[in-house]
């Protein structure tokens, strides 16, 4: 009898994880095609959320989306990689996402055209000086990390709109180097850089 029970009550399970991948599929396959092939969409930031890695996107049709992200995920603009951290809202880029189980996600964010003044997106009272010992630079993705007061690091990324002064600054910069910055604490241990001193 319990087992019965017990078969029973598998294959009604079975059936409803049968019938949600289908409902899911279907509506994955509405905004992007078919499922687990990538396309772009292009659109305009509406945020970053760093905590539960989501980009929100409005598409050029007016549609709204989640899109994950994660430590593989590349912005790229000019020919140069950032931090996912680096975009803001009112950028218009083009994304090549993926329909997964989960959601949407990303691996590569294209800048088409940044927001003006996106490099001053956060209000003055945000904006911390940092001192600190360079302790790598990461050229390549526009990061430095920074040992601070406390034995605590940081890491910081470069915005992807930096004056030509900051930008060479940071090309310039060696492990051991104290350097003294203005940023914008994303997190408590990320931090966006406004400029250098």
């Amino acid at each position: 009898m319990s087992m019965k029970k017990l078969l029973h009550g598998a294959a009604a399970l079975s059936t409803c994880f049968a019938l949600a991948a289908c409902a899911n599929s279907r509506g994955l396959g509405s905004v992007l095609g078919s499922a687990l092939v990538a396309t772009q969409v292009s659109g305009l930031v509406q945020g970053v959320d760093t905590q539960s890695q989501r980009i929100s996107l409005q598409s050029s049709n007016g549609q709204s989306m989640d899109i994950r992200f994660d430590g593989d995920t590349k912005v790229v603009f000019n020919n140069q990689s950032y931090p996912v951290t680096s975009l803001d809202r009112g950028d218009q880029v083009t994304v090549r996402v993926q329909s997964t189980r989960s959601g949407y996600y990303t691996d590569l964010v294209q800048v088409d055209q940044p927001v003006r003044g996106s490099s001053g997106s956060a209000s003055s009272s945000n904006v911390q000086t940092i001192r600190g010992t360079v302790h790598d630079v990461d050229t390549q993705n526009g990061l430095f990390s920074l040992d601070v007061e406390a034995g605590a690091r940081v890491m910081v990324s470069m915005p992807y709109s930096p004056n030509r002064a900051d930008m060479k600054r940071f090309q310039n910069l060696r492990q051991g180097d104290s350097v003294r910055i203005a940023g914008v604490y994303l997190n408590s241990s990320r931090v966006e850089l406004r400029q250098f001193y």
